[in-house]
C-alpha cells in the first residue's frame, strides 16, 4: 500500500477535519439542550466541548491542546456513561464503539498536531 504514501499529509488533515466536523454534530443537540433548559450537568460540560473543541480540531486551531480535551472528554463519557451505566462490557454492547474510537482518534491527532490545511499552519 506504498501508493498511498504519498497522500499521508493530505489523508491526516481529512481526518482532523471530518473527525471535527463530526464531533460538532454530538454536541450540537446537548447545546440545543441546554438553551431550552432541559440539560444536566454534563450537558454543561460536554456541549460546548464538543462544538466548540470540534470546530477548533475541524479548522486546525489550537489543534493540539483542543485535540487533547476531547480526547478526555471522550474517555470519560465511555467509563462514566457507557460502561458504569449500560452494563459494562465491550464497547459493543454498551454502544460505547464511537467514544472510544473518538478517544483514540484526538488522541492521536493531540500527539500529532494541526497538519496541513490548518490555521495553525498558515500563522507559523
Amino acid at each position: 500500500m506504498d501508493f498511498m504514501k504519498q497522500y499521508e499529509t493530505q489523508t491526516y488533515a481529512l481526518l482532523r477535519i471530518v473527525s471535527g466536523f463530526l464531533f460538532i454534530f454530538h454536541g450540537i443537540p446537548k447545546m440545543q439542550a441546554i438553551m431550552a433548559g432541559e440539560a444536566g450537568w454534563m450537558y454543561y460540560l460536554a456541549g460546548p466541548i464538543e462544538v466548540i473543541g470540534g470546530a477548533l480540531i475541524m479548522i486546525g486551531l489550537c489543534t493540539s491542546a483542543a485535540a487533547f480535551l476531547a480526547s478526555g472528554l471522550m474517555a470519560g463519557a465511555y467509563w462514566l456513561i457507557h460502561f458504569s451505566k449500560m452494563g459494562g462490557g465491550l464497547p459493543i454492547n454498551n454502544k460505547g464503539e464511537l467514544a472510544v474510537a473518538f478517544c483514540f482518534i484526538f488522541l492521536f491527532i493531540a500527539a500529532k498536531g494541526s497538519g496541513t490545511w490548518s490555521v495553525d499552519e498558515k500563522r507559523s
